[in-house]
């Protein structure tokens, strides 16, 4: 933060000051604290960031609940932070028990734009609400997480979402994955990757398509 006074003079240089500050206390605005309750996502590479588009698919149209936008770090804790979370939850409940997906025979997965061109995206949800910290709970049944931009003066939550605990699984699959495919894309081909899930790693068993770029 760069701060100078009126009476400073012009040719005085500008003052800096690092700031940092906790998001425990985070502001909840009144407009994001009843949440959204989602039944999906869809995890989306840009150049610079991440988008997180959670799904409301019980009714039709199918919608987006919320859209994230998290810069790549933040998307490497959020892996680690949830996966601490289901080991804690399976630490108390048990394993998380998977809903079977009937055997249909081989079904191409739809491309992202097959899949947009049927859900509808209000305009109050269209540009996305960024985070660059998140905060997650868990109940027996549900995951929570509270999605945050640590700004100075005060921390405040920019979305809340709810989901089933199994849908927390399928998320952290598809963030592994789409974390791995997008450092092997700006990482050197001779480099390895470091990323929380390996190459060779098969793409997560659920309906969260790739990023446009890697259709």
């Amino acid at each position: 933060m760069s701060e100078q006074s009126p009476n400073d003079s012009e040719n005085s240089p500008p003052q800096s000051q690092e700031v940092r500050h906790a998001h425990v206390g985070a502001l909840v605005p009144a407009h994001v604290a009843r949440g959204v309750f989602t039944t999906g996502a869809v995890v989306l590479q840009g150049q610079h960031e991440f988008i997180v588009d959670f799904l409301l698919r019980m009714q039709q149209p199918q919608q987006v609940a919320a859209r994230l936008v998290l810069p790549v770090p933040v998307v490497a804790q959020f892996i680690s932070a949830l996966q601490d979370n289901i080991r804690k939850y399976e630490d108390r409940y048990g394993e998380m028990q998977m809903p079977a997906v009937p055997n249909t025979g081989e079904q191409q997965r739809p491309s992202a734009q097959e899949l947009y061109d049927s859900l509808k995206i209000s305009e109050d949800v269209q540009s996305g609400a960024y985070a660059n910290a998140v905060m997650i709970g868990h109940s027996a049944s549900e995951f929570s997480l509270d999605f945050i931009t640590t700004f100075f003066p005060r921390s405040a939550v920019s979305a809340r979402v709810f989901m089933a605990a199994p849908n927390a699984r399928r998320l952290l699959d598809s963030l592994k994955h789409s974390l791995t495919q997008f450092q092997q894309r700006t990482q050197p081909n001779d480099s390895p990757s470091t990323g929380p899930d390996s190459p060779e790693s098969p793409p997560p068993e659920n309906d969260l398509p790739n990023s446009p770029d890697n259709q």
